[in-house]
């Protein structure tokens, strides 16, 4: 009876060990590797780079917006009137440097000499009185007070003339090239405030970084909004790829380029096309997720199977399963489809 069990336990052993190395003879000439993963999609969570209420919201779940679509704005009366006074003064101050720039007018100048002519006119006036008053109090026909009067009146015509003419040249001169350079330091200073309230007003508007669909819509109208603060969450719709594991073993046939193909539950009989678009360069245990045929090697490196198309279709964490020929030819630079790369 014993050895009827014992050989009864070598015939069984005999024939897993057939069933096994049939099987995985039939892996090694296999032409197609089959992969289980699970689609995998970036997401953003979108701000505001200012902080302010929230006036109008223009996306809701599940909406899909383009890249540079506004979402939502803040309420930006505030910043828009400061503008307005920052643009006013930068513009009176463009005028100003525009005025120093110039230098004199010739009427300014033709004015500036015509009274230089007049004030030497005045002082030679006073000069030949002052003289005729000296020369009549030599001969005792006037009193010394007189001919004091008559000086001093010279004196101030001649002081008179002196800043005349001091006028006349700084209006032939021009403005001091010191004035100028800060006038223009004035108005670039007008100006980078004017830049900044632009800045800042535009910052309060939310913007689609890229092509995606909103996930969620987290704050509403009236809330307080800040950069710290999320205002949506966005899901990329490019790229869209399937997150597999490698067996060790199957490293050296799977190319980062090699075309593959991705199928799902959800749509059984399409096959939406695709590419290897990165194989991770450390390896990992073997999550208890996933799903392989061959448990020959507990070793498994992460890559990612881009997907040309089937952004409306596909969805975050959805099964897929992901078939690659091992025949295939060696990839070429071109890619499968116009895709991101990772």
């Amino acid at each position: 009876m014993k050895i009827r069990t014992t050989g009864a336990v070598v015939i069984a052993t005999a024939i897993a060990a057939g069933a096994f190395f049939h099987l995985r003879a039939n892996d090694e000439i296999s032409s197609e590797l089959i992969l289980h993963g699970n689609v995998d999609i970036r997401q953003v969570e979108l701000a505001f780079n200012a902080s302010g209420r929230i006036s109008r919201i223009d996306a809701r779940e599940g909406d899909a917006v383009k890249s540079g679509q506004t979402l939502a704005l803040l309420d930006t009366e505030r910043l828009r009137l400061s503008l307005l006074q920052a643009e006013a003064q930068a513009a009176a101050q463009r005028e100003t440097v525009k005025r120093l720039e110039a230098g004199s007018r010739p009427e300014e100048i033709r004015q500036a000499r015509a009274q230089r002519d007049a004030a030497r006119v005045a002082m030679d006036d006073a000069g030949h009185f002052h003289r005729r008053q000296q020369s009549l109090v030599a001969r005792n026909f006037i009193s010394r007070q007189q001919a004091d009067s008559a000086r001093f009146a010279f004196d101030r015509a001649r002081a008179q003339w002196r800043a005349v003419s001091e006028t006349a040249r700084l209006a032939e001169l021009g403005p001091r090239r010191e004035d100028v350079a800060a006038a223009r330091a004035t108005l670039d200073a007008f100006e980078a405030a004017t830049a900044q309230l632009r800045r800042d007003i535009a910052e309060g508007e939310l913007r689609a970084p890229s092509d995606g669909v909103i996930d969620k819509r987290i704050l509403e109208v009236g809330d307080m909004a800040s950069p710290q603060k999320a205002v949506f969450t966005l899901a990329l719709t490019d790229p869209l790829w399937v997150r597999v594991w490698l067996p060790e073993t199957r490293l050296g046939r799977i190319p980062t380029g090699a075309r593959a193909t991705v199928h799902t539950d959800s749509h059984p009989g399409k096959a939406y096309s695709g590419w290897v678009g990165y194989v991770s360069p450390s390896a990992e245990f073997t999550p208890k997720s996933v799903e392989t045929a061959d448990v020959r090697s507990s070793l498994v490196y992460q890559a990612r199977v881009f997907v040309c198309s089937g952004a409306d279709e596909l969805r975050q964490g959805m099964p897929a399963t992901v078939k690659i020929a091992l025949d295939q030819p060696p990839p070429t630079a071109a890619l499968p489809c116009p895709r991101e790369k990772p």
